[in-house]
């Protein structure tokens, strides 16, 4: 029977190629969507996940009201840990992490720069992060340790065994290779090339016991059968407990589950995350599908006449419903089956290119079992979904009527067809105008007055070698006419990486926390980085001495000071007095869709991480980069020369928005695609079944357009039905969208007349160039049987 099935399902395929083409493809290319999506899914569900102690593993997090607000944030005082240790019996081991840095990495002639973190010696302990050689109890004990992953190794080391060898840090600070890790998986909260003990940092003088510097992440590994909650209840009074001045802060802990997906807090409570970007595009995965079974029940049910007749017959000899329904879910299943393989095809084909897009490093393993148990699944699930309208439609003909040819019902008004048809449309519709009010959001913030001038303007990093060399560098730049300002500053000009409520001025209420940047820079910001000073002057340390404990503020802080005139007034940060000097219009430091915090540019007394200099535009910029190289090779020859463009760092903070808006009018594009594929065939199937109609108004001297407008007409209007349903469903979207953005703009009505026009444009010219087909034939052929 069920052999008999598949060759009865195998004829019909043969038997109508164009038709098995149109659903087969449509379902492939649908099937290989949501793969690619649901891989995507999967790979955000995993991460971290490889941990054997995952389950018991939480982060220490701070939680602090500011204003009548609760913020949360994740950065912690380093005497935590110990506190966390001692205060807790059911805390196991705690283990710190450093911020990533990039170091220089010295084997012989051979060196090169790599990013890794200083961590505590039981970090080893805490997470799983399996050795090749070395032992995790010892490797991170000792201060002028280092532990390696296989990849940095064998770029240092080629074949050889590195372990006890001594490799140089910095130029200056040898250390011995203690230890191997297999590379941290891609779906890892770190992404480190190398780890030092914390021992090393204390060395450097580093650590502090201060509480109020919340500057590194602090994770704790609780015993077995604890209940977190009791011990995060109990570490809510640390700050009461140890912390003199902020005795109002909390502290909490945050299980690793949720890490990835949830870790988005507003006013104390957790409010969703990166969760909220899995589940909508779970639903475009789920909604690509759909279509792409829709299109198939739709051709099913089209050419359910030419299965009528066997329907009938097969009744009338005996056939139970039942059989009926398992033969058509079969054929069903058969086609998802082929489009399945084809789909892995594609997929496979478009994971680089869709790695790419997502920035991510996704690799589908053939050889897991449950990869083909799950594979077999979705196809199973597609076919049956896929099959199971036509299935019960086709099944429940009468064979009375069947084998009348009476059998047909009159056009209703509405019909399943026509519903499955508008739904369709409706969602592509949808994506669409999501798409376009995306990219004019990004328009809209890319557009904003960043308060400086980011053309000309790159930053390296300061070295100990620029340190000390930094007067002859910023001499020898301006004077070749390589540059027409120089400045140190603590972080880029896209960055803010320090900030505090700490800083007093006079009249300052004694609950006010608010956090204000602080930044860091020597001479000449404003003349460097094209800040508008609307009040005062620039930093100017060889006219006036004092300027190393000058500050500069901007309008927000200005604001917030609340002085008459600031120009001469004092405030301090941590009991440092410093002048205002300057006043400046607020720039975009951190995100372009949020509003400029408080601001001050503190004087030379600070610390420095970069080193901002301004080419001069008179010249080419490939001769400046040329010429700076050579002084840099001067002047810091053990470091390779590594520059960034502010203006390109600057269009880092869209890629988030540009990956979402590019996925979404993908996703649209390829839902037309899907949907016009069926519009196609039932377009050529009711152009076959109207064949001699069309004939007899020919001979009656109906024209092509007459003709073709008759056959579209009716398409038509589902299409502008669907964009009736799309534009309050994405209208409602895009708005709960763009809640979260401050500086948002206002959904334009162009979006939907371009959404309108465009789906409408794209069904029509699908629809019509079968009826322009169908009403250019000779009437001669369609009626010479009448």
């Amino acid at each position: 029977m069920i052999r008999n099935y598949f060759k009865i399902a195998f004829r019909n395929l043969l038997r109508s190629k164009g038709f098995s083409f149109i659903n087969i493809l449509g379902l492939a290319i649908g099937m290989a969507s949501a793969m690619l999506i649901l891989l995507w899914i999967q790979h955000e569900w995993s991460y971290d996940s490889f941990h054997e102690n995952r389950d018991r593993i939480y982060e220490a997090w701070n939680k602090g009201t500011n204003n009548g607000k609760i913020n949360s944030w994740n950065t912690t005082p380093k005497v935590l840990a110990s506190a966390l240790q001692s205060d807790n019996p059911e805390v196991e081991k705690t283990a710190r992490v450093n911020w990533p840095t990039n170091r220089l990495i010295k084997v012989g002639e051979k060196s090169l720069m790599a990013s890794g973190n200083v961590v505590d010696s039981t970090f080893l302990d805490v997470f799983t992060y399996p050795l090749v050689s070395g032992s995790k109890k010892t490797a991170l004990h000792d201060p002028s340790a280092i532990v390696l992953t296989e990849s940095l190794a064998k770029k240092l080391f080629c074949n050889t065994d590195p372990m006890g060898k001594v490799i140089m840090i910095d130029v200056k600070t040898p250390v011995t290779v203690t230890g191997v890790l297999k590379d941290p998986p891609l779906n890892s909260r770190f992404s480190f090339e190398y780890l030092m003990p914390w021992a090393n940092l204390r060395t450097e003088g580093g650590d502090d016991s201060y509480w109020g510097n919340n500057s590194v992440a602090t994770y704790a590994l609780l015993k077995p059968g604890v209940n977190f909650n009791a011990v995060s209840d109990r570490i809510k009074g640390f700050r009461k407990k140890y912390d003199k001045d902020d005795p109002t802060g909390e502290f909490f802990l945050y299980p690793m589950s949720r890490w990835r997906l949830y870790s988005r807090f507003e006013n104390g409570q957790e409010n969703g995350g990166f969760i909220e970007f899995v589940r909508l595009f779970g639903i475009i995965a789920g909604f690509i599908l759909l279509i792409a079974c829709i299109n198939f029940m739709n051709l099913s049910t089209a050419r359910s006449e030419k299965r009528a007749r066997e329907v009938g017959i097969r009744k009338v000899i005996g056939a139970q419903k039942s059989s009926l329904i398992a033969q058509f879910l079969g054929e069903s299943i058969l086609i998802s089956l082929i489009a399945g393989v084809i789909a892995l095809l594609i997929v496979q084909f478009a994971l680089p290119s869709f790695n790419q897009l997502t920035d991510k490093k996704i690799v589908i393993n053939f050889a897991d079992p449950l990869l083909w148990i799950y594979l077999l699944g979705f196809i199973l699930f597609t076919g049956l979904l896929a099959g199971s309208y036509p299935a019960f439609f086709m099944s429940s003909f009468k064979p009375v009527t069947v084998l009348k040819g009476t059998f047909k019902k009159a056009n209703a008004l509405i019909t399943p067809r026509k519903v499955l048809v508008v739904l369709q449309f409706t969602f592509a519709i949808v994506l669409i105008i999501s798409t376009l009010v995306v990219r004019n959001q990004i328009n809209y913030a890319r557009e904003r007055d960043m308060g400086y001038e980011k053309n000309n303007l790159i930053y390296t990093f300061l070295t100990e070698d620029l340190a000390k060399n930094y007067p002859l560098l910023k001499n020898a730049l301006l004077a070749n006419g390589i540059a027409t300002s120089v400045t140190k500053t603590s972080a880029p000009m896209t960055e803010g990486w320090s900030n505090t409520w700490g800083i007093e001025w006079e009249g300052k209420e004694p609950n006010d926390k608010t956090i204000i940047d602080r930044y860091i820079a020597d001479d000449k910001i404003a003349k460097t980085v094209g800040l508008q000073l609307v009040k005062g002057r620039d930093l100017d340390l060889t006219a006036f001495k004092t300027d190393s404990n000058a500050v500069l503020v901007n309008e927000s802080a200005a604001k917030l000071f609340g002085f008459k005139d600031p120009i001469g007034q004092i405030i301090k940060d941590n009991g440092e007095e410093w002048h205002i000097v300057g006043v400046f219009r607020d720039f975009i430091l951190n995100s372009p869709y949020r509003p400029t915090s408080p601001m001050v540019i503190q004087g030379a007394k600070g610390w420095f991480n970069c080193i901002h200099i301004k080419l001069n535009p008179a010249r080419s910029t490939q001769a400046n980069i040329t010429a700076m190289e050579k002084l840099y090779k001067q002047y810091n020859p053990d470091y390779p020369f590594d520059y960034k463009f502010i203006d390109t760092q600057y269009a880092q903070k869209f890629k988030a928005e540009q990956r979402a808006g590019t996925l979404a009018g993908l996703f649209a594009g390829l839902t037309i695609f899907i949907s016009c594929l069926g519009l196609f065939g039932l377009a050529t199937y009711m152009a076959e079944n109207r064949i001699k109609e069309i004939g007899v108004r020919k001979v009656l001297g109906a024209s092509v357009i007459d003709i073709t407008t008759l056959l579209s007409k009716d398409f038509i209007r589902l299409v502008i039905i669907s964009f009736v349903i799309a534009s309050p469903i994405a209208w409602w979207a895009m708005s709960a969208w763009l809640k979260d953005y401050p500086y948002r703009v206002t959904i334009p009505i162009a979006a939907f007349l371009i959404a309108g026009g465009l789906s409408l444009l794209i069904a029509l010219l699908t629809v019509s160039s079968q009826a322009v087909k169908a009403a250019i034939s000779n009437p001669v052929r369609s009626l010479r049987s009448e």
